[in-house]
Formats: structure tokens, C-alpha cells, sequence
């Protein structure tokens, strides 16, 4: 492998690992309502779990309101049982047509929780990117002792690998702080 192949699969595993964390967060309610947070609710339909987004048009009318309005009417039962599952702690009002999901006012303390729980997937983040770093530099060195990677190349590697880590590390940070002041908004 050469020192090209490993700075490139390193920085797209690095990408990748932003990316999860960004779905992540979606998921985290704030103040606000937003269609991610529903996105991850699965239904079952026909026998199968079935991403909400697939079943329903979802909008939002209010900063408040979440509407759900199912392509398929006999599925409203299946969707609110759904939503009653989640993690979103949200009771769903449904009148026969689509599905009302009001969402609260976040208290005090469930923005604390909340703050804590992103810091959580933050430092989960930056460990997968520094294990990320620790492979590509293990990879690096097992190169140079097969002598396909000269030294110099190892070392430059090294260098590299840790600017991209810091670079993505920075990233992070910069969408925890995004999303705690989304979250501690009142």
C-alpha cells in the first residue's frame, strides 16, 4: 500500500466517522421541531421495518408541529405504535387522517441531558478518528519493514495523519458547539 492509498483511505474513514456522528445528532431533539428527528423511526409495513420518511410526507407547519401524513391511511396505526417506541418521548395525536407530533418546551434538565449526551457522541467521534490515525500509522510501518514505504515517506505520513486528525477533531468540536447551543437554546 502505498503512502497515497494510506492518506486517502485514512481521510475518508475520518469523513465517514463525521458523517455518522452528524446523523447522530439529528436524532437529539431540541427545542425545535425538525423532520430528523423522525427519520430514524421505522415501521413495520407488510412485514418488514420500513424507514417512516418511505411511508409518509412529513412537515412542518409550525417551529413547534410535526405533521406526518401517510401515503397510506391504513398504516396511521402502525405509525403512531412506532413513534410511541422511540426514543422521542412524544405522545402522537392522530385524527383518523395524519399524525400531530407537538413538541414540548425542553426543561432545564433534559437540555443538561441532552448537552451531555452530545458531548458523549463527541468524544466517541474523536476516539473512532484517533483509532483511525493509529491504523493508517500502523499500516505506514508495516509498509516501511515490507520496503514499500521509505522512511521519509513514514515520517511524512506521521505528520500527515496527525494535521488531518486535528483537522477533523476541530470539525467536531465545531458541530458539538453548534449543536449544545441549538440544544441549551431556551
Amino acid at each position: 500500500m502505498s503512502y497515497q492509498t494510506i492518506h486517502q483511505e485514512s481521510s475518508q474513514r475520518m469523513q465517514k466517522t463525521i458523517e455518522v456522528m452528524n446523523d447522530e445528532m439529528r436524532g437529539i431533539r431540541t427545542g425545535r421541531a425538525s423532520p430528523a428527528l423522525v427519520d430514524n423511526i421505522r415501521v413495520e409495513y407488510y412485514g418488514s421495518p420500513t424507514p417512516l420518511k418511505q411511508l409518509a410526507a412529513i412537515s412542518i407547519p409550525e417551529p413547534r408541529l410535526i405533521v406526518i401524513k401517510p401515503y397510506d391511511i391504513s398504516i396511521l396505526g402502525e405509525i403512531g405504535k412506532s413513534i410511541l417506541k422511540s426514543e422521542l418521548g412524544i405522545t402522537p395525536q392522530n385524527d383518523g387522517k395524519l399524525i400531530r407530533l407537538a413538541i414540548p418546551h425542553l426543561s432545564e434538565e433534559r437540555r443538561k441531558q441532552l448537552s451531555k449526551a452530545v458531548k458523549d457522541i463527541a468524544e466517541r467521534t474523536k476516539t473512532s478518528i484517533r483509532n483511525i490515525r493509529r491504523d493508517g500509522l500502523k499500516s505506514g510501518d508495516d509498509e516501511e519493514k515490507a520496503k514499500t514505504l521509505s522512511e521519509d515517506d513514514k515520517f511524512k505520513l506521521k505528520d500527515e495523519l496527525q494535521k488531518m486528525t486535528e483537522k477533523f477533531e476541530k470539525e467536531v468540536d465545531n458541530l458539538i458547539d453548534k449543536k449544545i447551543k441549538e440544544v441549551m437554546e431556551v
